[in-house]
């Protein structure tokens, strides 16, 4: 797997890159020692995996991420416990603690190895039809519901959240695992936390931030980040 490194700390930075030589399967295509810097880098080379600290000149890792037109895996390697939480936001695959062990890191790396051999099998599955009926169930409700009848996913972490024909439910899918199966002509990502139906758009605006606002049929104004939302009217064009 081709890797970046994201340290502001020389030392620890090569002492990272040292470490990893031990892993046959990770491969060091890139270091930074900023975010400017980083993502010049991440454009170019679009490594699948960052290891990645939080606190950097210039900026966090966590406005590093955002910037990025895609979502790699993540390995946090920082001094500090208290973003945790907030790392899981993304496509976190272990949160280490400085000073970071040969130990720690081996760990990390059986569970980057576990997440992408589930993934491999995920992959397996057919690319659904937009007349696929799926089940769902949310309490004592049960739902059958045809793919396109789905107007967004929304990420809440381990889970995903359908929204559809004014209902909502919960499956234990990462929303990751959801998109490999979503065709990509009527599904678009339009940001780390939603999965939109393109045909489920209602309206589009302009947003200040130089993206888009995108009003669904149920009234839920989602907002498109100026680089996805490049993408979204090419899709949308003749």
């Amino acid at each position: 797997m081709k890797a970046m490194v994201i340290e502001d700390s020389r030392l620890a930075r090569h002492g990272l890159i040292s470490m990893l030589a031990n892993f046959s399967d990770i491969e060091i295509i890139g270091q930074a020692e900023n975010p400017e810097q980083a993502i010049s880098l991440i454009k170019e080379l679009e490594p699948e995996l960052l290891f990645l600290d939080i606190h950097l000149p210039g900026g966090t890792g966590f406005e590093l991420l955002n910037a990025i037109h895609y979502s790699p895996k993540v390995i946090f390697t920082t001094a500090y416990s208290e973003h945790a939480i907030q790392s899981f936001e993304y496509q976190t695959v272990d949160y280490l603690l400085k000073p970071i062990s040969l130990n720690k890191l081996e760990g990390a790396i059986n569970k980057l190895k576990t997440a992408s051999e589930i993934e491999g099998q995920l992959d397996d599955k057919p690319i659904l039809e937009m007349s696929n009926k799926l089940f769902f169930k949310n309490g004592e409700q049960c739902f059958l519901v045809k793919l396109s009848e789905i107007d967004y996913f929304e990420s809440c972490k381990n889970y995903a959240r359908i929204f559809f024909e004014h209902n909502n439910a919960f499956i234990k899918k990462p929303l990751s695992s959801i998109e490999a199966r979503l065709p990509k002509q009527h599904f678009f990502r339009a940001n780390r936390q939603y999965i939109i139906n393109l045909n489920a758009i209602k309206n589009m605006s302009e947003a200040i931030s130089d993206g888009y606002i995108v009003t669904m049929n149920d009234g839920k104004m989602l907002e498109i980040s100026r680089r996805n939302a490049t993408i979204l009217k090419e899709r949308l064009s003749f």
